[in-house]
This record gives C-alpha cells, structure tokens and sequence, in this order.
C-alpha cells in the first residue's frame, strides 16, 4: 500500500542519488584532468598508477561513510572495505618512508 511516507523515502533516495552521480562526475572530470596533466608532462608509469590508486582509496573512504552515515555498521562488506582502506594506507605509509 503505498503512503505519502513511503513517497517521500523514494523521492530523496532518488535526489540523494543524483546528488551522489553528480558528485562523482565532478570528481572523474577532475582526476582524469590530473591524469592527463601528469601524462604531459611525461610523469612515470608507476606515478599514474598510484594516482588511480589515490582516487579508488578516496572513492571506497567516501562510500564507506556514507554507508556508515546510513545505519550499516556491519557486515563482511564493511569488514572488507574497512580492511582494505587500512590496507593501502599502510602501503602509502611505507612507499613515502
């Protein structure tokens, strides 16, 4: 049975997600600008890669707490993300040193 409620809770899960697509056009537009920068002006093969690895950190880190932020605390999916986000922030610990 649909309710006004239930109309609600769709309609901002719908501009949430717009919100969200939005925000990560921007967000491609400016990595791949970087990316190109960096190719111009003939950066290492290793440099971009690790680049694209800054950006899938950034992007896991914000849907984590997005999901968070939404009441999921928990769950092997959680566990993983959290294990992986603490797993690259080592790694880029121990390249810099």
């Amino acid at each position: 049975m649909a309710t006004l409620r239930n109309l609600k809770i769709k309609a901002s899960t719908c501009k949430r997600i717009m919100k969200e697509l939005h925000s990560y056009e921007k967000e491609v537009e400016r990595e791949a600008a970087k990316t190109a920068d960096m190719k111009a002006k003939g950066a290492d093969p290793y440099d971009l890669k690790q680049q694209r690895l800054e950006a899938a950190l950034s992007d896991l880190k914000g849907t984590l707490v997005e999901l968070e932020e939404s009441g999921e605390k928990e769950g092997s999916e959680i566990d993983d993300a959290r294990s992986i986000v603490t797993e690259v922030e080592e790694f880029f610990q121990s390249s810099e040193v």
